[in-house]
């Protein structure tokens, strides 16, 4: 069975990377997210798990980001 809650999140200059508790790990372009894109490293280390495990909030910037829509390569909203 499939878990695809957050464990821990670790973002390059390139792209960040979704650990999830049955030990697969997302990781997609940074492009996707704008705002992540544009954070800085200490903004991007600034997270928390939300929506009972199934997200990650970034409140510096206000980012939200889904482990659902990651998984289905839905970026972050244009605009």
């Amino acid at each position: 069975m499939s878990d695809s809650r957050v464990r821990d999140v670790a973002i390059t200059d390139n792209e960040p990377t979704f650990g999830l508790m049955d030990g697969r790990t997302i990781s997609v372009p940074l492009a996707w997210y704008p705002r992540l894109a544009e954070a800085t490293t200490a903004q991007r280390a600034d997270w928390q798990i939300v929506g009972g495990g199934y997200g990650i909030h970034w409140p510096q910037i206000d980012e939200d980001v889904s482990t659902e829509g990651t998984l289905r390569g839905a970026r972050a909203p244009l605009g």
